[in-house]
């Protein structure tokens, strides 16, 4: 018997009051807040970034492609389930999925505000909001808090306070404040996510090199290269020695596919046999396809590479996601694509990649 699918990176639609009913007062007159346009249809304004978000891929699960547009839709028109909890529990069962981890959707455009302190203010904001979302079904909403990291302390306090409001891990920003994150002085913040089982995720347009600056060809050829930025930040922590130092660290690359990972894991393990002498890292004990191979769980929808290449990676890492309500979802077909590229998969491995590994992970009793 196959166990309840979980879905290991699903997504919520910020409400109109989620950041100007709970933000610090100073920046109440400048929260991100919802605007209506008669010609593009309802947009998020977010005060210091030059373009406002649109509604119309947030909440597109289930429309076909002909059907998909940036601009022109209305909050009112979006899935109830993204901002409604009670109507989350239909939009899982019509998809057969027993429980998801939620991501936000604006907060991934607010990782690369270039004001720490009002990604601040709206991270704090959020993560009250996002944890009363999912109070009302905690076995089956599973939040995702948010830090700005703009230092290890407060960074260590977030996860604190994160943990107190019931979330079960959190949403890093692609670039923190001070340094990188292979940096030694962030060992003590992975030490507290390690202590407090807090696992840290990183998701696809939230680095400062998946905001399209200097992209080529048709806007199409953009899409095929978000991964980069998660690319890069599983290289950062590997080949700068973060998971040398924290052997117990675990981390989420998420929504970056899966398909990729055995050749990136064959590439660095060139590069450090190849070329260490001459090109910087930091020493390693092991090959780094060793590290990625334990310390990276890897989320992804219907990446039908990933399924096949599944014993050149690390089956155990591997997290299916429908990725509800974005554009990208497999909503509400999730069962029919499962058992199309599941096909050829042992129960076992069914049990590990739809179900096992995200509950280990975030220790769920689902």
């Amino acid at each position: 018997m196959l166990k309840p699918i979980i879905s290991a990176d699903s997504h919520i639609t910020e409400p109109p009051g989620t950041y100007v009913d709970r933000i610090v007062k100073k920046y109440k007159d400048t929260a991100p807040h919802i605007v209506r346009d008669d010609k593009k249809g309802d947009l998020f304004i977010v005060e210091g970034l030059k373009q406002p978000i649109p509604m119309g891929l947030v909440a597109a699960a289930g429309k076909k492609a002909e059907e998909l547009q940036t601009f022109g839709v209305k909050f009112e028109e979006l899935h109830r389930g993204g901002w409604d909890p009670h109507a989350r529990l239909a939009d899982q069962e019509r998809d057969g999925v027993a429980a998801e981890v939620l991501y936000p959707t604006v907060g991934m455009t607010l990782c690369n505000h270039p004001d720490f302190d009002y990604k601040k203010a709206c991270f704090d904001a959020y993560n009250e909001w996002i944890a009363e979302y999912c109070s009302a079904y905690p076995h089956r909403l599973i939040g995702q808090g948010q830090t700005a990291m703009r230092s290890v302390d407060e960074g260590i306090a977030d996860l604190r306070k994160m943990k107190a409001l019931g979330l079960k891990g959190v949403m890093m920003p692609g670039n923190p404040a001070v340094a990188d994150y292979d940096d030694p002085l962030y060992d003590a913040f992975y030490q507290a996510a390690i202590d407090l089982q807090m696992p840290l995720s990183f998701h696809i347009l939230t680095s400062k090199s998946d905001t399209g600056a200097g992209r080529r060809g048709p806007k199409m050829n953009a899409f095929l290269s978000i991964i980069r930025g998660c690319q890069d930040i599983m290289g950062t922590f590997i080949l700068g020695g973060a998971f040398e130092r924290n052997p117990k660290l675990k981390i989420v690359c998420v929504e970056a596919d899966a398909g990729w990972a055995p050749h990136y894991m064959y590439r660095m393990d060139h590069a450090y046999d190849r070329h260490r002498y001459w090109l910087t890292a930091s020493p390693l004990s092991k090959m780094p396809s060793a590290y990625f191979r334990e310390h990276i769980y890897l989320t992804f929808q219907d990446d039908w590479v990933a399924f096949k290449m599944k014993d050149m990676c690390n089956p155990r890492r591997l997290l299916w996601a429908n990725d509800f309500p974005h554009s990208d979802s497999t909503w509400p077909d999730s069962q029919a694509v499962l058992a199309k590229h599941t096909t050829h998969l042992t129960e076992e491995e069914k049990n590990w990649i739809l179900h096992d590994n995200v509950a280990e992970l975030y220790q769920l009793a689902i």
